[in-house]
């Protein structure tokens, strides 16, 4: 039986967390401060890994043998011009860190709503909670660099 709240939650965060990894991605070759790389390794390990659980979970939910959302070619490429766009004239680690820590925001916006408008069995519910208290632990890391 399909779960119509469960794969909405699920595409959501598999979203959420493959737009996180774009963007580590994207800007990781215009950080040079080497402690603010070892935080981004960190942070996309982290969405990775969550990625993987959602893959490991969602056809208990989905009969059609579908594979999560993912965040779609459009969106991939608006978020590599922002990042470029906003680094063009100034690409200092205080900068990159601001632009992650929006991004990381919106994410944690995203969540919650999902945490609170969305009735989800225990599984589900624990994997979002996983994903928002994460990016808000990421956060606090990524404060440090502006």
């Amino acid at each position: 039986m399909e779960n119509k709240n469960e794969i909405n939650v699920l595409d959501e965060l598999n979203k959420g967390a493959c737009m996180g990894m774009d963007a580590i991605h994207y800007i990781l070759d215009k950080v040079e401060d080497e402690n603010l790389k070892k935080e981004l390794d960190r942070q996309y390990r982290e969405y990775k890994e969550i990625s993987e659980e959602i893959n490991q979970i969602y056809p208990e939910y989905n009969d059609k043998k579908e594979e999560p959302h993912k965040t779609n070619a459009m969106n991939k490429a608006m978020t590599w011009y922002g990042i470029e766009m906003k680094t063009m004239l100034d690409d200092s680690t205080s900068k990159i860190a601001e632009l992650l820590l929006q991004g990381t925001n919106m994410g944690i916006i995203e969540g919650r709503k999902l945490l609170n408008h969305k009735d989800t069995n225990e599984k589900v519910n624990e994997l979002a909670s996983k994903y928002v208290s994460m990016q808000e632990k990421a956060v606090e890391r990524l404060k440090e660099f502006l």
